[in-house]
């Protein structure tokens, strides 16, 4: 076919397919590795006129084709071992990596390449420094790879994915310049890639979510958006709705959260739960907070019991704590205080133990918006010297430690409203993401 096909034409075709055919069909559409199999694959017989042009080419054609074949069952291979060679990888001194990897050729496999790059991406949240640690890795043994045996272009996709994750685990570390820079080379190597579309919308996701934190919030959306599009064009769907919740979380940032409500109930009908649970439970925790946050308690209350069974499945600290932060925003809204300062302390004290002490400042001024609310001053005036040592946190910026100070004052002045815990809790929660955001004391009281 020399033209590209009509669209019709392609929905026809599509249409005229039985569920498993299109699967295939989508699954190429996002895959490289497996078009450039395809590509070699032993084609229909060919017509008298056919062999009689392309005859002189067909034993070299042969050859190649049982090359792409040996390559493919090769690699398949390396993916099994892949598991084995990162754990016997991984035992050795970290300073020792580079130096084992470039040694033994036996770690030279595409499998463990692969394993490496995803390594990264599932380490981003829970370790970044570790995670671009392995990032790093990745790309000096894409050094080590054959490009005659695995594919130059192929390569180079993967170069793109793992500088992609790098630059990810440097933006989650708050090192916004490491990651520009690592984002930059990542589009290089794809541009010397296969242009794999699958590719570029993760990348153009990954590009989202630093423009976010450099609160370049209007480019965050248009690439995040593309993103979307992108992964539902080539049915991608887990990896659309992946998007969609970080685009929610640009909402949130740029200050409205209201945005965020019907992104993530839309995200909610794409992701995979098999897949990538862990996405699974954020989206629909990050969903409940905001409906909580908007006076939406029943729906968060519902939304929250759907979720129970899921939050018994992650019992690390990080989720339980800011499970029952959720609890108690949501038995505040449905006017159960006395729950809702049980459930506050509970976080407070999960938080204090992670050593978190953005969030533990937060859930802090929801305890001091509910005893405002209820007029008591002196549990107030309790709860702010046992926070005392949250405000001198090093890890709380210069804007945010004077708005806890100015809270403080006024808690011990003994005219701190409702109203003015909400507005400072408020500013904390702009300013985590933004710590250039200046606090000024005259619109606060």
């Amino acid at each position: 076919m020399k033209i590209h096909p009509h669209d019709k034409v392609l929905e026809e075709f599509l249409l005229s397919l039985a569920e498993r055919d299109r699967d295939l069909v989508f699954h190429l559409a996002r895959c490289a590795y497996c078009r450039a199999r395809l590509y070699y694959l032993p084609r229909p017989e060919e017509t008298a006129g056919e062999k009689e042009a392309f005859g002189g080419y067909a034993p070299a054609l042969e050859r190649t084709r049982g090359r792409v074949e040996t390559w493919a069952r090769t690699v398949e291979a390396e993916r099994d071992e892949a598991p084995d060679l990162f754990v016997e990888l991984m035992g050795h001194p970290a300073e020792r990596w580079d130096e084992v990897l470039s040694a033994n050729p036996r770690f030279h496999s595409w499998g463990l390449f692969e394993l490496l790059i995803e390594r990264t991406r599932e380490m981003t949240i829970r370790g970044p420094a570790h995670a671009e640690e392995l990032g790093l890795l990745a790309l000096s043994l894409g050094d080590c790879l054959d490009p005659y045996r695995y594919g130059a272009e192929l390569i180079e996709d993967l170069r793109a994915r793992a500088w992609a994750h790098v630059g990810n685990a440097c933006r989650t570390r708050s090192d916004l310049h490491g990651a520009e820079e690592a984002l930059g080379k990542a589009f290089d190597h794809l541009e010397k890639g296969t242009g794999d579309v699958l590719e570029r919308a993760i990348l153009l996701d990954l590009l989202g979510s630093l423009r976010r934190d450099q609160r370049r919030f209007e480019e965050a959306v248009d690439l995040l958006r593309k993103a979307v599009s992108t992964f539902l064009k080539i049915g991608d769907r887990h990896r659309a709705g992946r998007s969609l919740v970080n685009l929610a979380t640009v909402h949130y940032h740029a200050g409205n959260p209201e945005a965020s409500i019907p992104v993530l109930y839309q995200s909610l009908d794409l992701i995979d739960a098999e897949q990538e649970p862990r996405l699974l439970i954020c989206a629909r925790h990050n969903l409940a907070t905001y409906l909580a946050d908007a006076g939406r308690a029943v729906e968060a209350r519902d939304l929250y019991r759907e979720t129970r069974p899921l939050y018994r499945d992650f019992g690390e600290p990080f989720i339980q704590n800011r499970r029952q932060w959720l609890k108690g925003k949501i038995a505040r809204g449905l006017g159960n205080a006395s729950r809702a300062e049980s459930l506050f302390l509970k976080a407070r004290e999960g938080f204090l133990a992670e050593g978190v002490p953005y969030d533990t400042a937060l859930v802090s001024l929801e305890l001091a918006a509910l005893y405002a609310e209820q007029g008591r001053t002196a549990d107030l005036k309790r709860l702010a010297e046992e926070i005392a040592p949250v405000f001198t946190s090093r890890q709380i910026h210069r804007e945010a430690l004077a708005a806890l100070a100015f809270l403080k004052q006024a808690i011990e002045a003994e005219t701190a409203s409702a109203e003015l815990v909400a507005r400072v809790a408020a500013f904390l929660q702009r300013a985590e993401n933004d710590p250039g955001l200046k606090f000024d004391a005259r619109n606060e009281d």
